[in-house]
């Protein structure tokens, strides 16, 4: 499974029940569409945190790495390549 196909599942079973994979474009906003909010925005960042082994830092903390599936899946490879640059 793709970290796409991962973070659609994910999204559609904590936030959208009712839609189907195929029916979550990529690009779909989810902050400004208000499918995630504030908590739900945390709830996401500790799931990346725990499902990709990844750290996010405050830094990382700007709502446009989590505002569609595919803003997580590019910050997902970002971060997931610097932490290989750093080990």
């Amino acid at each position: 499974m793709s970290n796409t196909d991962t973070i659609k599942k994910f999204v559609i079973d904590e936030f959208l029940p009712d839609v189907s994979a195929a029916d979550l474009d990529a690009d779909y906003d989810l902050l400004a569409d208000g499918v995630i909010d504030s908590l739900g925005l945390l709830k996401l960042i500790a799931w990346v945190e725990d499902h990709f082994q990844l750290a996010v830092h405050d830094t990382d903390l700007d709502p446009n790495n989590f505002r569609s599936v595919a803003a997580i899946d590019k910050f997902i490879e970002e971060s997931s390549s610097q932490k290989v640059a750093g080990s």
